[in-house]
């Protein structure tokens, strides 16, 4: 069996407990956050949470967006005269 290192076990939760909350102890997980599900104070496992499969923008999706950039965007700064 493999442990859990203890610099990632973030926090434990009873077992009765994730049976009554599983969904929203899930939904409160971040990315790679651990919590050990115990039972009588022996740990029993580790829920992790994955990361993301995929970038939560697809390319394009905002060309029909209307932008707004100055006149001058592309003027030379003062700074650099």
């Amino acid at each position: 069996m493999k442990s859990v290192p203890e610099a990632a076990i973030v926090s434990t939760i009873n077992l009765d407990d994730v049976n009554a909350h599983l969904r929203e102890i899930i939904s409160g997980l971040n990315p790679g956050e651990a919590m050990v599900i115990v039972e009588a104070g022996q740990p029993l496992a580790t829920l992790t949470r994955t990361g993301r499969n995929r970038w939560p923008c697809a390319a394009g999706s905002a060309k029909d967006t209307k932008h707004w950039m100055a006149d001058d965007f592309d003027a030379p700064l003062e700074d650099f005269a």
